[in-house]
C-alpha cells in the first residue's frame, strides 16, 4: 500500500483537481484507490446530509466504493476556514478524532490512497492543533500542489521547508495552473517551473495546464493525462 497527504501552496491550489487525478490515473493502471478528505467547510445541504464537492469528487474515484461518511467525517456548510465553520456548528474536530477515523479505511490497504487536506499547510484544526499534525501523526509523505500564480515559487518554498521542518518527506509536487497569463511568456513559463524544481528538491509528478470545465468525473481523467504516480521507479 501506499499513502500519501496531499497539500497545497494555499486555498484552491488545485488540490482536489491533482488528487482525483492521480486516483484516476492509479485506476487506469488497474490498482485499487481510496481518496479521503477529513475535514471540508462549503458543503451543500442535501437529502443525505451536508456534502462536499471536493469530497465528492474524491469518492467517485474510490474504487472499491466507500460510503461518504467514511471519505469526509467532518463536514461543514460555510465556505470559510474549517476550524471556524466547525466552531459556527458547535464542533470541535482534533487530531485524534481524525486519526480514529482514518483508521478503518487505512486498514483496507488500497493499492494507493490519498487524504486531501484543506487549503495550505498552516490551515488550523481547532484553538491547539493543525491539520497538517493528521500527515504528521501517520508518517505519510507529501504530495505538494503549487497553484501556478504569482508569488508561485516562494509559496512552494515555504511549504515545502514547513513539511520537511515537521519531519515528513516531500514525495513530489505538481504545478497546476490557476493564472493563464503565468504562462503567456512561454520562455518565462518554463524558468519558473525550472526554479521550482530546482528548489523543491523533489520530483515533479506533472504540471496540469488550465482544463475545461466538464464535471469532476472528466476533470479527474483529464487531469490523469498530465501526472505520474509517486515513488514509481
Amino acid at each position: 500500500m501506499r499513502a500519501y497527504f496531499v497539500t497545497g501552496t494555499d486555498t484552491d491550489a488545485g488540490k482536489t483537481l491533482v488528487t482525483s487525478g492521480l486516483l484516476a490515473l492509479a485506476r487506469r493502471h488497474g490498482l485499487t484507490t481510496l481518496g479521503l478528505k477529513p475535514v471540508a467547510s462549503g458543503c451543500q445541504e442535501t437529502a443525505e446530509g451536508l456534502r462536499n464537492a471536493d469530497a465528492l469528487a474524491l469518492e467517485a474515484q474510490t474504487r472499491p466504493a466507500l460510503p461518504y461518511a467514511t471519505i469526509n467525517p467532518f463536514a461543514f456548510a460555510p465556505a470559510i476556514a474549517p476550524h471556524l465553520a466547525a466552531r459556527r456548528a458547535g464542533v470541535t474536530p482534533t487530531l485524534e478524532a481524525l486519526v480514529e477515523h482514518a483508521r478503518a479505511p487505512l486498514a483496507l490497504a488500497r493499492d494507493l490512497t490519498l487524504i486531501e487536506g484543506a487549503g495550505g499547510w498552516r490551515v488550523p484544526l481547532n484553538d491547539r492543533e493543525d491539520l497538517s499534525a493528521l500527515a504528521v501523526r501517520l508518517a505519510l509523505p507529501v504530495i505538494l500542489v503549487v497553484g501556478l500564480r504569482l508569488g508561485a515559487i516562494s509559496h512552494a518554498r515555504l511549504t515545502g521547508e514547513a513539511i520537511r521542518a515537521d519531519g515528513l518527506r516531500l514525495a513530489g509536487w505538481v504545478g497546476n495552473l490557476i493564472d493563464p497569463g503565468f504562462a503567456a511568456d512561454d520562455a518565462l513559463y518554463r524558468d519558473n517551473l525550472a526554479t521550482l524544481a530546482a528548489t523543491l528538491d523533489a520530483p515533479c509528478l506533472g504540471v496540469v495546464p488550465r482544463l475545461p470545465s466538464e464535471g469532476h468525473a472528466a476533470l479527474a481523467e483529464a487531469a490523469a493525462d498530465h501526472l505520474a504516480l509517486p515513488d514509481v521507479d
